[in-house]
């Protein structure tokens, strides 16, 4: 059988799939304003360094148009190019929205890479006010521009999103109770809103969390056999503790038989 491979999914050259996001479309286009207004600044301020210089006779006007000519390049070939390859793929505005440009198999981009970028770029940004980048980038998967697509890049994140909370234990006291209580599989919509409730108690109004705890330790009660005497909210919070742990230990020990059978099979054929 043949694994499903997603469109937008990142490979390694051994076809292994890494666990990798894209960085979104909003926050290219972001990044890649904020690099191109530090061109511009750039370059703006060798115009007017130029002009003043040509100005004072410093310059006649044919080494005017050389240095011109230099200053395009460096603004928008090398400078990219050695910022790219001395950060790994990270210019300043890839710092600021939390990316970073790699290879299509998930492996640090280098001098070739950023080359080919910067040399596109001058199509894609410069020639065509971003026209070409931004339309590229809003019809591929990992909206990559035609820099990247040549290049065989993309900007991937960085800044990975915020792990949430741990999971509240048993509550203490209830240990001996939770070893023999019975304590039924619950209906979805009652299992979520208690888990949600156990998650987020300690931030709810005194009152609306003693009124939600009382609703749902009725509800959970036709579920749990003994019912121990303890308040509404500890009830609450044992019931999700210990439906917690029997799920995941009957996860382990199916993920074990599975890993049984496989191994007894491979044994077989062998």
């Amino acid at each position: 059988m043949l694994a499903q491979i997603r469109q937008d999914e990142v490979l390694t050259g051994e076809a292994v799939a890494l666990d990798v996001q894209p960085l979104g479309y909003f926050l290219r286009v972001v990044g890649a304003l904020i690099d191109l207004i530090v061109a511009v600044a750039l370059f703006v301020g060798a115009a007017l360094l130029l002009g003043a210089l040509a100005g004072q006779g410093a310059l006649a006007p044919a080494q005017v148009q050389i240095a011109v000519i230099v200053t395009i390049v460096m603004v928008a070939v090398v400078l990219p190019t050695v910022v790219e390859t001395a950060s790994r793929g990270r210019s300043l505005g890839k710092l600021v929205v939390g990316g970073r440009i790699v290879r299509a198999d998930g492996g640090a981009s280098g001098f070739r890479q950023a080359l080919i970028r910067a040399l596109v770029g001058v199509l894609e940004i410069y020639l065509t006010v971003c026209a070409v980048a931004l339309l590229v980038g809003a019809f591929t998967p990992r909206s990559q521009r035609l820099g990247d697509l040549v290049a065989g890049t993309y900007s991937e994140r960085t800044r990975a999103p915020r792990l949430p909370d741990p999971a509240p234990g048993l509550p203490p006291g209830l240990e001996e109770w939770a070893a023999v209580a019975d304590v039924a599989r619950l209906p979805d919509r009652l299992a979520r809103r208690i888990s949600q409730f156990a998650h987020s108690a300690a931030a709810m109004d005194p009152g609306a969390r003693a009124r939600l705890a009382d609703s749902l330790a009725a509800e959970a009660t036709a579920f749990v056999a003994p019912v121990p005497a303890v308040s509404p909210e500890t009830l609450v919070r044992a019931v999700a503790a210990v439906r917690r742990d029997r799920e995941y230990d009957a996860l382990v020990l199916q993920d074990q038989r599975v890993a049984d059978l496989t191994a007894g099979l491979a044994g077989g054929r062998a």
